[in-house]
């Protein structure tokens, strides 16, 4: 169990509520004092809520419009931590996360920390370290595998931070009136990295502060990650470019945005997702929403309130991490064994391979516990050889020792 500041979890939720209560329950397992959870959700989710024990301990704020920025405010606004960190809804945390992305915040320079973001597969990056320039333009950046690295961001390029897994101190929030409404879903934490440049704030990238992310159907996308509307994409483009780009630029960047989003659905199209009609239906809402974009009134930033009504501490817990282990076919064993270590507080990671030379995933289960899948002779981190020949038992340890650090599992 760490010690240091307080810091207040913002989670935001539209439409989505099975995620919600997935990414709460992996919240409820973080080994961090104190914290609270501030969860800003639609009224349609929040039934979700009833059914959770945990709810008890959380602030919970219903808000039903479909603006993420204004939401995330709202969140700051009802936090009382010293620090507050994002979470996407769909996203869950590994238990060590908010030890690792606060721990920057005891030099008094750092501002603003951001951590790595698994994909799917639990396995692979979804997001690293970059960089973004006011063009919107985003670059990778070279920074140590597990120490924090320190950055300065230029009024010209901003040390870009990734909304499911990034933290402020609040104080700086408060000045900077938070994310910019203008930005319902899109480009609002790159808004604010570049903003957070301009004032040449220090932001901490963390390597060890991973979450996983699993991109959940909205009602933008869909489960294999189609895009269903781009308007508010275009809108959300057209005030970035009109606050960041100068104006003399502004069109050629427009001209790559619209390359880059028609390459992505013809590559869809190419795979059978997506039929000709449906790449220029979305080709012009995308136009459609970058001309409503340009429209749309400057500086709706308002200041950020005190709402919170004092810190609301979530019950911590020092019960351990383990790790249930066997092959394929002790599978039902294996899950009532990890159910029943879940419910007497521990942290729990099932690790069932076959005798197979699969690739390896991870999951975060409905049921509260981490799956890990595979073959005992497949690759876990995707750099690794496709195939090695293991024992059972030194497979386990190994993977054991790669996730040890970020699943605080001892012994």
């Amino acid at each position: 169990m760490t010690s240091t500041a307080a810091v207040s979890v913002v989670v935001v939720s539209r439409e989505r509520p099975e995620a919600l209560r997935r990414c709460l329950i992996g919240l409820s397992q973080l080994r961090y004092y104190p914290f609270e959870i501030v969860v800003i959700v639609d009224r349609a989710s929040r039934a979700i809520l009833r059914e959770m024990p945990q709810a008890a301990h959380m602030k919970i704020v219903e808000f039903d419009e479909p603006n993420r920025s204004e939401a995330r405010n709202i969140g700051i606004a009802h936090a009382d931590g010293d620090v507050v960190a994002f979470i996407d809804d769909d996203a869950v945390p590994e238990p060590s996360w908010l030890t690792h992305l606060t721990a920057p915040f005891q030099y008094a320079e750092v501002a603003a920390s951001a951590g790595f973001v698994r994909g799917r597969n639990g396995i692979s990056w979804q997001w690293r370290a970059e960089t973004v320039d006011r063009t919107g333009l985003s670059r990778p950046l070279d920074v140590d595998d597990f120490q924090p690295t320190l950055l300065i961001g230029t009024p010209e390029q901003g040390v870009k931070t990734q909304g499911t897994n990034m933290a402020f101190r609040r104080e700086v929030l408060v000045e900077m009136a938070g994310f910019d409404p203008n930005y319902r879903f899109f480009l609002d934490e790159t808004d604010l990295s570049l903003r957070l440049a301009a004032r040449n704030a220090c932001t901490a990238v963390v390597p060890r502060a991973e979450v996983h992310h699993g991109f959940a159907e909205s009602t933008r996308r869909r489960p294999d990650r189609v895009p269903g509307d781009l308007r508010e994409i275009g809108a959300s483009w057209a005030v970035f470019l009109r606050r960041h780009c100068d104006s003399g630029t502004r069109k050629g960047v427009w001209a790559r945005v619209l390359a880059s989003e028609r390459r992505r659905l013809v590559q869809h199209m190419v795979a059978g997702r997506l039929e000709p009609r449906d790449v220029r239906r979305l080709m012009r809402g995308l136009r459609q929403g970058h001309k409503e974009g340009t429209e749309r009134r400057q500086n709706l930033f308002r200041p950020i309130q005190d709402l919170g009504g004092g810190f609301q501490t979530f019950p911590a817990s020092d019960a351990e991490s383990m790790v249930v282990a066997g092959r394929r076919i002790r599978a039902k064993a294996l899950r009532q064994e990890s159910l029943q270590q879940v419910a007497s507080g521990r942290i729990v990671t099932m690790m069932q391979f076959s005798r197979t030379s699969r690739f390896h995933k991870i999951t975060f289960t409905d049921d509260g516990y981490w799956l890990q899948t595979g073959g005992l002779f497949g690759k876990s981190e995707r750099t690794q050889r496709w195939f090695r020949l293991w024992r059972f038992r030194k497979r386990v340890e190994a993977e054991i020792e790669r996730i040890r650090d970020v699943r605080l599992i001892i012994g």
